[in-house]
């Protein structure tokens, strides 16, 4: 199911050499989200959309290929894209996702051989759940209508260091080491000095490549910090990573001052709204 020559174990050469070896990359779902598909598929005609769409939602993996699928499925046509998991759903039909995504290959037995990297990989996705409270907990207090596709694009944040701890688990583990072995070693110049790239520019290229819809591709462009809905998500990104140890990390006094200014709240109402959103 793994063999080891299918991971990649040196640099590629640039941002486009990575986004065609990604685009062409088979993408193993969470074994939760298999085993259900699965056990739907089996009584298909009374299959329930928003159980499915639940599933999906709980799985980034599994979120990304379907947007790619509907992606794929509507170019040439005028139909708007689908910005979230249920829009998809409606547009392509839960029948023909079935029949598309039947016994999909798991992470649990793509990693198998590799419990690294299986771990970095839960890590990245636990962040991206907690990432993606805090995008919805914050959408909400500014009573954004996005506010679900705030949730998506935090939970897909971390789409590339998923991809590699998939697919090139030695490159990602050599990032982690370095900034273990350089306390201060950001993650960006770690992932250049180890790849000659950032992960957020890869991201981007990847989006677009997909044909994602284009709100997405928006709220994954950190370029455009000064957008609320931007903001959104990067904050809680950051809150995420700062806090997940605990509310003691010494970037949190700025992370809060920031999400205040955000929310158009004192910093001490602010300081109490954050526990209850984690």
């Amino acid at each position: 199911m793994n063999p080891e020559s299918r991971f990649l174990t040196r640099p590629l050469r640039d941002v486009d050499a990575w986004v065609r070896f990604f685009c062409n990359a088979e993408i193993p779902v969470l074994a939760s989200t298999a085993q259900c598909i699965d056990e739907m598929a089996i009584d298909e005609d009374s299959a329930d959309v928003n159980v499915l769409a639940d599933t999906i939602n709980d799985d980034p993996l599994m979120t990304l290929s379907l947007l790619r699928h509907v992606s794929k499925q509507r170019r040439g046509h005028q139909v708007s894209a689908p910005e979230t998991v249920l829009e998809a759903l409606v547009l392509i039909g839960v029948c023909p996702l079935f029949r598309a995504f039947a016994h999909l290959p798991t992470v649990q037995d793509w990693l198998s051989d590799s419990p690294e990297a299986l771990d970095g990989l839960n890590h990245v996705i636990a962040q991206g759940y907690r990432a993606a409270r805090f995008a919805q907990g914050f959408a909400a207090h500014r009573s954004d209508p996005d506010a679900s596709v705030i949730h998506e694009v935090a939970l897909l944040h971390h789409v590339v260091e998923m991809l590699f701890w998939l697919h090139a688990p030695a490159l990602a583990l050599e990032i982690i080491q370095r900034q273990a072995a350089q306390p201060g070693l950001r993650t960006i110049q770690a992932q250049k000095e180890v790849l000659g790239i950032d992960f957020r520019e890869l991201r981007l290229a990847l989006m677009k490549e997909w044909k994602l819809p284009e709100l997405l591709v928006q709220l994954v462009d950190d370029g455009r910090s000064s957008n609320a809905q931007v903001q959104s998500v990067l904050l809680a990104v950051r809150l995420a990573r700062h806090t997940t140890h605990g509310w003691d990390h010494p970037a949190l006094n700025d992370d809060i001052r920031d999400i205040a200014e955000l929310l158009h709240l004192g910093i001490e109402p602010t300081r109490r709204l954050l526990p209850q959103l984690a």
